[in-house]
Parts: structure tokens; sequence; C-alpha cells
């Protein structure tokens, strides 16, 4: 089902850009208090938790499990913005860190990817042991919106009642073509320089070394990254590879789970195209804004006072989904 989104941007901030950039600036002031903990993997690596508050000292609450977009972290502003918005609402937030990005480097070569569950699936199982019996959600942003399409399907035993994928690049090689073109290549050379320096972090440590220095350097464009460091080490042939494998679209027509999929279409990170491509599935339900920017959606009249729409209306569409 696609309905049109009720969402209107400020009048103060109604271009997509700025409404892309604007959280950043308004929202690094954030404080949110959190709990940490390291999750020991299987394969030998591990991820970091951050929950909003001790789950344990709060049995009946609802948790919501929160996937953060590229080199993202709880310190990102969507997220912690999230975050602040579940514990608001007296339920519990547990974002879990994509390897490497709560400030340590993971300890293997192999990284996340838009479409890696692996971590997802041993984080959830641990949730379903010790909270079965609690009312569950997942969301994930851009990136993290990506990853949990590919997830909804791949475990059919998932503990989650609700999803949300917000502002998700689900036809990865469009989305790729996007980001270079125009004003969006300011926000690709934001992503890959952020992307390199975590590479040559690993490369420091010899956990990447299919790849010289200098070729790193060169890199300029989220196409040539993935082709040349996210498909080899990842176990894909290169970028095409990789993107027609697990792009969130082609998986969204066997979600089975109550999801919402949020998306503006003046998002300057992703390209529109594949909305042709939606498929029909009585589960989803798409909405679509005119605009709202890459993870922005930010409305209200009173600038000292803006609202966040994301929040809102995720976090109302789990209530009624809850019901």
């Amino acid at each position: 089902m696609i309905i049109n989104s009720n969402f209107r941007p400020a009048w103060w901030i109604s271009n997509c850009h700025l409404q892309t950039m604007a959280g950043k600036l308004l929202r690094k002031n954030l404080q949110l208090d959190i709990i940490t903990e390291t999750v020991e993997i299987p394969d030998g690596d591990f991820v970091d938790l951050a929950w909003t508050e001790d789950p344990a000292a709060a049995p009946d609450k609802p948790i919501v499990f929160v996937l953060h977009g590229l080199e993202g972290s709880i310190d990102s502003h969507y997220a912690k913005g999230m975050m602040m918005a579940i514990k608001q609402r007296g339920w519990i937030g547990l974002l879990m860190h994509f390897r490497g990005c709560s400030g340590k480097p993971n300890r293997h070569g192999p990284s996340y990817h838009s479409g890696d569950t692996f971590d997802i699936h041993y984080c959830v199982e641990h949730l379903k042991q010790q909270f079965a019996n609690r009312k569950l959600a997942i969301l994930g942003f851009s990136l993290g919106g990506n990853v949990l399409a590919n997830y909804l399907v791949e475990d059919k035993n998932h503990p989650f009642a609700a999803a949300a994928i917000i502002c998700a690049p689900l036809h990865l090689s469009s989305c790729s073509q996007r980001i270079s073109q125009g004003f969006s290549r300011i926000y690709q050379k934001y992503l890959v320089d952020m992307l390199k320096d975590s590479t040559q972090q690993k490369m420091d440590l010899g956990l990447i070394d299919h790849i010289e220095k200098s070729e790193l350097s060169a890199i300029r464009e989220l196409w040539q990254f993935d082709d040349k460091i996210t498909a080899p080490i990842n176990g894909f042939d290169n970028a095409s590879d990789y993107y027609e494998k697990v792009s969130g679209l082609y998986q969204l027509e066997h979600i089975t789970t109550s999801t919402l999929v949020l998306h503006a279409l003046d998002d300057p990170f992703l390209c529109h195209k594949f909305i042709e491509q939606l498929p029909n599935n009585d589960k989803l339900t798409y909405e679509l804004s005119q605009h709202g920017g890459h993870v922005g959606f930010i409305g209200g009249s009173n600038p000292f006072k803006p609202e966040y729409f994301i929040e809102q209306r995720v976090l109302d569409y789990f209530s009624e989904v809850w019901r």
C-alpha cells in the first residue's frame, strides 16, 4: 500500500539539503545517558550495544531495536534523537553498532555492509532468549534500513511485531550513481572520507592487505570504495555483484512483518526510480513524502522548537501494530 505522507517541512528549512544537514547542527548538543554492552560474536569479533536503560530493571517495557546508517553510531544525531524519543515514550531503546562503528576497529578484515545480517541474527537471538515476552519492534536508518529488509526475510522466526525502514538505499546501484552527481557529491565525500579512515586503521593493523595505501587514497566515489574495498573483503566479485545481491528492493515482496517504509522524494542520497518497482505486499506501508531530505523530516513553525517527524511517525506506527 502506498500512501502520501502528511509531513510538511518547516517553512524556514524546506530545501532538501537544509533538511538533510540541519539535524546535525540543531541536535549537536543532545545528551543521552546510555548503558553499553559488548557482545562477543562466534566468529571471534564483537559488536557494541547501547541501551537507554537496564532492561532487567524494567521487565514490562517494550524494546525497540535500532540500526544506524553508514558510518553512524549512537552519537549520530538521528540515532540519538530516536533513542531519546523511545525513552520518552516509556520504552527501551537498544542500538546495535555495526562492526567498527563504536569507536573501536573490529578484529577481522571483513566489515559490515548493506546486506550483512550476521550480527543482527546473533544479537536478536540473545534478545529472544531474555525478553521473549516483551513487545518488540525494529527500525533501520539508511544503510541500516537496507540491512533490515534483508534480515526480515532471512529470519522468519524473529520476535518483532513491527518494523520501519527509513530513507534506505533499497536499490544500491542507482543510489551509488545518484550520490555521485551534483551537490550530492558533498555527502559522498563526507562518507567516503570516513570509510577511508576506518579502512586505513585496518590496514595499519594488518587486517586488510589487498590494496595499497596509494590506491585507497585515490578513491573518490562510493562505487569505487565498494568495488575496491567492500566487495572483495566481504566475498563479492565486485561492486555490481555486491549491489545486485544485497539490495533490499528485491526482498520487500517477501517480508511478512508489518513494516513502514518511509521515503522522501527529494532525498539527495537516493535514486527514486525504484519506486516504480515497489512490489505489492499487504504487510508493507510505503509512505512517500514530497519533502524531508535524507533522514531529515524536520517540521514545526517555531525555529527554536523544531519537530522531528520521523520519530513521531515511526513510534506511532509501532503503537498501532502493538495494539
